[in-house]
């Protein structure tokens, strides 16, 4: 080092500390002990750095001798030669720039923050974050691992969403043990490994509808019966919910023809025009029975509350309870062509919404207004429909001179206008699901054979999976999979960021309903014929090929899900070895 570089390195150093002493001057008046003697630990290091070059002394050699008698570790032996000079230069300024920088490096917690503000401002950080700074030092980490930030983050991934703070004392194990299952079902998913169960049957009928809500599966059969299953307790002995026919007529009761349930109410309607409704928490009879001039062509029934829809004829009627838990007509509305397609909009509050699509035509039902064209075009019929709480997505089917191609159309709820316009596809849309996908995205199946994944902020398609040969009947999405059902009678899981199928089960009947969660899963084969074949020899092979067949997947036990000889699984077991390799490297983005 020449003296010219020396003399400028002693400049700046110069006024670098005595920039750091101001600031710290300025936060905190008092001086904790020790800061004083490491100044001038620091002078002594700049006076050693100085002798070794040949210099004279600066000014303060007194305060540097005591330091040096202070700290004789730290003193500057005497020179033994050149070499030696330049090699002690060379550790003195390694040591000074050491001690700088933990001058600066001062936890501003443990200085003036309260501990509230402290939290505060952890409460933005993400559980990775939040582990790195529990490794700071002891105060951050008193911090970082506080109940409240755990808590919250356990509510904001979705884990017991319905427990308080104090039900646990250690909210950050049970997030573990919350990430850990949630790690155990998605491999299990795609593994194949779980249980499935066939739910029993009614001897000499045809499955007429199903439908399913957190569990709770609900089927209407030719025989007029309707029976509910309580998948999540593993008790697949359903009870019949009697529908108060005379029981003098015997074999002459109507069929089903929709059926419907949430968490408290199921809903049947037959083809009579009679609606029957079930209180789930009171017993086997209904508890209200309505009667329409002409068959029920549509039935929805409010996943939140006890709103039910229906439509017969040219009328859409809304029934809701009253004060004293009785069904009376909330709305009843007068629409221009038969309606296809009937959905109630969750989270309206007093007043219940409905979507209906009748042909060409998609009504906007509000309880306290009048029916309201949402949208119209002349000869391009409505294939399918579902909404959210402030959309409904529909598709369309182009006809006509100017032919512009099957497209899916979203509109806003609240200003009545559309959105976006999606796809521009050959085959009709046959399902959407809105609902269910995650934020700002839609999946849609079509009678060509995709499923596409629609990104609703860019007006695209993020995604387009070749699915199944006859065509799409049933689809629903997650954060990470999609599920789907085909006319084929195929069921496909795939995981969509692979753009990978990783399993699939197939069955006789088209699928026509199925839904899932993050443990389970329940599918339902529905036929085309509502005809009895084979009515005196009611065997188990008959009524799997001519009745239709509902499938419960329970993914949340460490079990082959696909041992017993039913369901007839695709690809064969000579070829299912080809999924077993480490799944670990072929889905990077579930480390943990």
């Amino acid at each position: 080092m020449d003296d010219h570089n020396l003399e400028e390195f002693r400049r700046r150093w110069q006024e670098e500390l005595a920039q750091a002493q101001a600031q710290r001057k300025r936060r905190r008046p008092e001086v904790a002990p020790g800061r004083g003697e490491q100044a001038s630990g620091y002078l002594a290091l700049a006076q050693g750095l100085l002798e070794g070059a040949g210099r004279p002394p600066v000014a303060r050699a007194t305060r540097a001798e005591k330091q040096d008698a202070a700290s004789p570790s730290r003193s500057p032996p005497a020179r033994e030669g050149a070499g030696g000079g330049e090699q002690l230069q060379e550790q003195l300024v390694d040591q000074l720039i050491r001690d700088l920088n933990e001058m600066d490096d001062v936890p501003f917690f443990d200085i003036q923050l309260p501990y509230e503000l402290a939290i505060n401002i952890f409460q933005y950080l993400d559980r990775r974050e939040l582990g790195r700074c529990a490794q700071v030092s002891k105060t951050w980490k008193v911090i970082a691992e506080d109940e409240v930030l755990w808590y919250r983050l356990c509510q904001q991934e979705g884990h017991l969403p319905q427990s308080s703070i104090s039900d646990y004392s250690c909210w950050k194990l049970i997030f573990q043990e919350c990430r850990a299952k949630e790690h155990m079902l998605r491999t299990n998913w795609k593994n194949r490994k779980g249980a499935v169960s066939e739910l029993e049957h009614i001897p000499d009928a045809v499955l007429c509808d199903v439908h399913s809500h957190d569990g709770v599966v609900i089927a209407g059969y030719t025989s007029g019966d309707v029976r509910v299953w309580d998948t999540r307790t593993w008790d697949y002995v359903a009870p019949l919910l009697e529908s108060e026919y005379e029981e003098d007529e015997p074999g002459m009761q109507p069929y089903v023809s929709f059926v419907r349930i949430n968490s408290s109410l199921a809903v049947a309607a037959y083809e009579d025009g009679f609606l029957n409704i079930w209180d789930l928490r009171t017993g086997r009879y209904p508890i209200h029975r309505f009667e329409h001039d002409a068959r029920i062509q549509a039935l929805a029934l409010s996943r939140e509350d006890a709103t039910v829809a229906t439509a017969s004829a040219f009328d859409v009627v809304m029934l809701y309870p009253n004060e004293e838990g009785f069904g009376q007509v909330a709305a009843e509305f007068e629409v221009q062509k038969l309606v296809d397609y009937l959905e109630i909009v969750p989270d309206t509050g007093r007043y219940p919404v409905a979507v209906a699509a009748a042909g060409d035509l998609v009504y906007l039902l509000k309880a306290e207004d009048s029916a309201r064209t949402l949208h119209y075009v002349y000869g391009q019929p409505v294939t399918c429909l579902d909404v959210s709480a402030h959309q409904v997505a529909f598709g369309v089917k182009s006809l006509g001179w100017v032919y512009e191609g099957n497209k899916i159309l979203v509109y806003s709820l609240e200003a009545e206008r559309c959105l976006s316009k999606l796809g521009n596809a050959l085959g009709d849309f046959t399902c959407v699901n809105l609902r269910d996908s995650p934020p700002h995205f839609m999946v849609s199946g079509n009678m060509d054979r995709r499923v596409r994944i629609h990104d609703l902020r860019m007006d695209k398609i993020a995604l387009s999976l070749s699915a199944h040969q006859l065509g799409v009947s049933a689809v629903q999405m997650d954060d990470w999979k999609i599920v789907s059902g085909g006319e084929e009678g195929l069921v496909c899981v795939w995981d969509y960021r692979m753009n990978q199928k990783l399993w699939e089960v197939h069955s006789r009947h088209p699928v026509r309903h199925l839904s899932f969660n993050s443990h389970s899963l329940i599918t339902a084969n529905v036929p085309y014929e509502r005809v009895v074949r084979n009515a005196d020899l009611d065997s188990f092979t008959t009524h799997r090929r001519h009745r239709g067949l509902i499938h419960a997947y329970e993914f949340a036990v460490d079990q082959l899900a696909f041992q017993s000889p039913l369901p007839i699984c695709r690809p064969s077991c000579d070829t299912a070895a080809g999924h077993n390799y480490d799944l670990a490297l072929a889905f990077p983005h579930d480390h943990v």
